[in-house]
């Protein structure tokens, strides 16, 4: 008797435990394949502001999502660590806003995308969902949006996520633009988890 009486409350405290350490973590199916894979997957987002859909890629980080956000938000070096990203320059900052000097090459590089777009600062949404997203200001293009969203899996593994809709300026077909959006956004992910998960193993 005396030994139930010990073991029950022992078993709660390690349940609820087990269960605090793990509140708010979104792993799910689908993330636990990409850490498994450890492979980037693309895919496409429609918006209303344009037929052309945005291009987007997803891909599981082995860094924190506090990591991760941190890298994200160092603008003016995603030209070092993204090859698609040609040239990346901050050029102007106002209350929480940064605004960044991007080229970027579609269509096979027959075409140059430049734009000054303005990064809203990182908006939570609930525990474990950051976005960060950002709009065109000037350039070369009819839109340009760019949506980060990161997502923490647990203490150590976080899911990226990054959207782009560029619509050119010149007549140009959809399923073109969304591919090599959707390639460049790839190598976006790509390029932050590299980084990411360098800036982790040297802790």
């Amino acid at each position: 008797m005396f030994f139930k009486r010990i073991i029950w409350p022992v078993c709660i405290l390690i349940c609820l435990g087990t269960t605090a350490a793990n509140a708010g973590a979104r792993t799910t199916q689908h993330s636990k394949h990409l850490m498994k894979i450890r492979d980037s997957q693309r895919y496409k987002v429609k918006t209303p502001k344009s037929s052309i859909q945005a291009g987007a890629a997803r891909v599981t980080v082995r860094a924190s999502a506090k990591t991760v956000q941190k890298t994200v938000l160092k603008f003016n070096r995603y030209s070092k660590w993204i090859h698609r990203f040609k040239k990346s320059k901050i050029v102007g900052k106002s209350g929480g806003k940064t605004d960044v000097y991007l080229e970027v090459p579609i269509l096979k590089g027959l075409a140059k995308v430049w734009a000054v777009v303005r990064f809203d600062p990182p908006k939570h949404l609930g525990k474990d969902d950051v976005v960060i997203k950002g709009h065109l200001i000037k350039g070369n293009v009819k839109f340009l949006d760019v949506n980060w969203r990161i997502t923490r899996l647990d203490d150590n593994n976080t899911q990226l996520d990054l959207s782009l809709l560029i619509v050119p300026d010149i007549p140009a077909p959809g399923s073109i633009v969304t591919g090599e959006v959707a390639y460049a956004a790839d190598v976006a992910v790509i390029g932050i988890r590299e980084r990411s998960e360098k800036i982790t193993r040297k802790k």
